[in-house]
C-alpha cells in the first residue's frame, strides 16, 4: 500500500534534574557539594532513508516518544542521557506543522536530518554553583522540560523522470516495459491508483559507471485535476519532484477523442497548477504505435501529431518495444543535462 501522507505526534525526552549531595569521606569531617549534573533528554529526529518509499510506517504508529534523562547522583556522577529517536522516513518528506502549519523542513535526500523534538537539557548538581563565600550550595537546576508536538507528513516522489498524461494513456505499459516495476496494466482508465517506481537500467561502455533512471509512474491526470478533481492533487504533487516530464499521449485513444486536445488538457493543467511545473523540461511521445502497420505510417503519425501541438513527438510502443530504446536515451540526455 502506498501512503504520502502522514500525522504524527512526537516527544522529547525531559531532562534530569540535577543532585544535591556532598562528600561523605572518613577523616574529612567537612566535605564540599559532589551533586552531579542529569543527563538530557533524548530528542526525536526525522531522518530520510533511501530504503524508505512510503509512509506506510505512519500508518500502525502515530506516536514517537524519546527516553527521558536520569538525574545526576553523588560523587559528581552524570546521569545517563535518553538516547535519541531516529525516525525513518522517505527521501521527498515534507514536514509541516499539524493542522495548517508552516513547512519546517524538506528531507529531500536520503541523509537529511530534522530535529522535530528536542531534548530537554540537563540539570545542573549542587557541585556547579560551589564559590569562593558559598561552600556549601544547596541549589540545583532542574532538568529541561520535554517538547511535544503535533506533525504532518507529506511525500513527494524523488524520480528523474515522471510520466504524464491522461488515463488509459499507456503509463504503467511503458514502465513495466522498461523497467522490473509491475504496476497494474489494464484496458480501463484509472488502473493506477498510487504512484509507482521503477530503475531503468541502460546499457554502458566495459569499465563505465551505471546509467540508470528513476521513473515515476503518476496516477492519471484529467481535466481540473488543478482543482482537485479526480487524483489530479495526488499526481501534480508527485511530479514536482522530478527533474524531466514524459508526456505520453495516445495517437488514437479508444474513446474515440483528439489527441491534441487531450495533450492540451494536461499542459493547461500544469500551467494552472505550477508556472514552475509547467516549466520543467517535457518530452513528447506517441503510445501504442504498435497499432500502426509499418515503421513509415508511425513516424508519419508522430510527425503529424508534433506539428499539431507544436513541440517533437517520438513513436514508441510498451508492447513491442518499438522506439523504446531510443526514447529512454533521449530521457537520460536531457536528465544529465539538467542534472
Amino acid at each position: 500500500m502506498f501512503i504520502d501522507e502522514a500525522s504524527i505526534q512526537v516527544s522529547s525526552g525531559k531532562g534530569g534534574d540535577g543532585c544535591v549531595s556532598f562528600r561523605r569521606e572518613k577523616f574529612v569531617p567537612k566535605g564540599g557539594p559532589d551533586g552531579g549534573d542529569g543527563g538530557h533528554g533524548g530528542s526525536v529526529i526525522l531522518e530520510a532513508y533511501s530504503s524508505e518509499d512510503t509512509l506506510q510506517t505512519f500508518a500502525g504508529q502515530h506516536h514517537w516518544h524519546a527516553p527521558n534523562g536520569q538525574p545526576g547522583g553523588p560523587a559528581q556522577r552524570s546521569g545517563k542521557q535518553g538516547n535519541d529517536v531516529i525516525v525513518r522516513v522517505p527521501p521527498g518528506t515534507l514536514i509541516y506543522e499539524e493542522p495548517d502549519g508552516p513547512l519546517l523542513a524538506d528531507l529531500a535526500a536520503p541523509g537529511d536530518r530534522y530535529v522535530a523534538a528536542e531534548g530537554g537539557a540537563g540539570g545542573y548538581g549542587n557541585a556547579r554553583f560551589k564559590t569562593a563565600t558559598n561552600q556549601a550550595p544547596r541549589q540545583v537546576r532542574p532538568g529541561g522540560g520535554a517538547v511535544s508536538r503535533d506533525l504532518r507528513l507529506e511525500l513527494k516522489l524523488v524520480a528523474d523522470v515522471g510520466l504524464m498524461g491522461l488515463p488509459n494513456a499507456g503509463k504503467s505499459s511503458f514502465l513495466a516495459a522498461v523497467s522490473q516495476a509491475r504496476p497494474k496494466v489494464a484496458d480501463y482508465p484509472f488502473t493506477t491508483l498510487e504512484p509507482a517506481l521503477g530503475i531503468v537500467s541502460l546499457p554502458t561502455a566495459l569499465g563505465a559507471d551505471p546509467r540508470r533512471l528513476v521513473v515515476a509512474d503518476i496516477p492519471g491526470l484529467i481535466e481540473g485535476a488543478s482543482d482537485g478533481v479526480g487524483l489530479g492533487h495526488a499526481f501534480l504533487r508527485h511530479i514536482e519532484r522530478t527533474r524531466l516530464l514524459l508526456h505520453l499521449v495516445d495517437f488514437q485513444p479508444a474513446d474515440g477523442s483528439d489527441p491534441v486536445a487531450n495533450h492540451r488538457t494536461v499542459v493547461r493543467e500544469l500551467q494552472r497548477h505550477s508556472s514552475l511545473l509547467a516549466s520543467k523540461p517535457q518530452i513528447v511521445a506517441a503510445t501504442k504505435m504498435d497499432l500502426l502497420p509499418n515503421d513509415e505510417d508511425r513516424r508519419l503519425a508522430a510527425a503529424m501529431l508534433g506539428d499539431a501541438i507544436g513541440v517533437p513527438v517520438t513513436a514508441v510502443s510498451a508492447a513491442s518495444g518499438y522506439g523504446v530504446r531510443e526514447l529512454l536515451e533521449v530521457c537520460w540526455t536531457q536528465v544529465a543535462k539538467n542534472g
